[in-house]
């Protein structure tokens, strides 16, 4: 008997899902949380097998929660349900442990299989965000971030604004914007939150 966990802050979502469970004799949903706080906790009270784990919850976003049951509870393996299929989701979820990602649209013998197939410790991806992978691997290597494009990306992760940064640097606002939105094509990201993420991720930032 496989035993699930679902990790989803919108009660319809955790409601479907549940019911999309309840015929199949091999896959038991041992309770729902509604944030990744809760789902650690309720994880190892319940003795899970599998978390199926939303990205984006108030409280404690999915990432963090899949890091946090990596380290604590290695054994669990959690699979990521989603509506969002962005290289700032995919990456960083895959990289925290997650042994699937799948999106919210899939079918449910998909679903299903994936939940069987991250049972027996098989990696699942949906074609959507494989081929996301894929393209990663592919593309060229961005080029590296200019001394000063390093120094932006630096005072934004302090916190300081477009003003406050181009201040610092004797430089303009527009300048600050120009600069920052080469560091989001190299970095391939979207906007400041994701760009400092990625930055500490490659270790530009510390």
């Amino acid at each position: 008997m496989i035993r699930l966990l679902i990790v989803d802050d919108h009660p319809i979502v955790r409601d479907g899902l549940r019911a999309a469970f309840e015929a199949e004799p091999d896959i038991q949903v041992a309770g729902e949380a509604a944030n990744g706080r809760e789902g650690i906790d309720r994880a190892a009270a319940l003795e899970v097998d599998i978390v199926l784990m939303d990205l984006r919850m108030p409280e404690m976003d999915g990432v963090t929660a899949i890091t946090a049951l990596r380290h604590s509870h290695p054994h669990i393996k959690t699979l990521v349900l989603t509506t969002f299929d962005g290289d700032s989701d995919v990456l960083p979820a895959i990289e925290a442990g997650a042994t699937g990602y799948l999106l919210k649209d899939a079918p449910t013998d998909e679903l299903l299989r994936a939940v069987r197939a991250a049972a027996a410790g098989e990696p699942v991806l949906s074609p959507s965000v494989a081929g996301r992978l894929m393209g990663q691997v592919r593309r060229p290597v961005k080029a590296a971030l200019t001394d000063r494009e390093l120094q932006v990306l630096t005072l934004v992760a302090d916190g300081a604004s477009n003003r406050q940064a181009a201040a610092k640097l004797f430089i303009s606002e527009a300048s600050i914007k120009t600069h920052l939105l080469h560091i989001y094509d190299k970095l391939g990201v979207r906007d400041r939150a994701a760009a400092v993420g990625e930055g500490y991720r490659r270790g530009l930032l510390r």
